[in-house]
């Protein structure tokens, strides 16, 4: 249970980040960066990657989490979370390109629900099974119209367009990254192997997920602005 206590502190804690930075979210608004070099328009773009998965993120830390909680083995949820940016970063591509225009109100809500599928399976499943990488990509489809969103209010410079969405995926990827090993090393590593390890953590945290899931899908279809 103390365990438990202090993952929803952790919770608690990543929306008050979230709270932080929605103050600071006109310093997100870019720029004219046609001055800027090739390697200060990555970097620019990389760290709004990473930022836009931690500490901003919310729901795709626990989109994340998730996947690691499961089967908390590195290299299997390495691959996963690569599926999942391989597909975001198809559709994310076809959106800032004018291919796609995915509208918000379906988006979100969607986003929620993959959330909630992810953490119901962790509680009814007890092994991975071989579908899940499939499950994980076509959420990674949905996830990447959102990410399109969040870019398309950033905007991206005309002169490095490929250039920004290639390290803005990079950034988010290296955010996942971060989000899996900082599980492992402060979850996975000491208590995986432990015989009460999916009674006492899997399922708890993955129905706190699932609940927290729940509330963003209803929050985002009925009362969203």
């Amino acid at each position: 249970m103390r365990f438990n206590k202090n993952f929803v502190c952790a919770i608690v804690l990543l929306v008050l980040f979230q709270f932080a930075f929605v103050l600071n979210a006109n310093a997100h608004a870019i720029a004219d960066l046609s001055k800027f070099s090739r390697t200060d328009v990555g970097l620019i773009y990389l760290k709004l990657g990473f930022t836009h998965i931690l500490p901003l993120g919310l729901d795709h830390i626990l989109f994340v989490l998730s996947i690691f909680f499961l089967n908390n083995q590195l290299k299997t949820i390495i691959w996963q979370a690569t599926a999942f940016t391989v597909a975001h970063s198809i559709t994310l591509g076809l959106a800032m390109y004018g291919f796609i225009s995915p509208p918000t109100h379906i988006v979100e809500p969607i986003i929620a629900l993959s959330i909630m599928f992810i953490a119901i399976e962790n509680i009814i499943s007890e092994q991975l099974k071989p579908s899940r990488i499939i499950i994980v990509f076509v959420f990674g489809l949905i996830h990447g119209m959102g990410f399109a969103n969040v870019l398309t209010e950033l905007g991206l410079p005309h002169n490095q367009f490929l250039t920004s969405l290639l390290t803005f995926n990079l950034g988010v990827e290296l955010g996942q990254i971060a989000v899996i090993i900082l599980a492992w090393f402060l979850i996975g590593k000491w208590f995986n192997k432990k015989s009460w390890y999916r009674i006492r953590i899997v399922i708890p945290i993955s129905a706190i997920i699932a609940i927290i899931a729940i509330y963003w899908t209803i929050e985002r279809t009925f009362f969203a602005a």
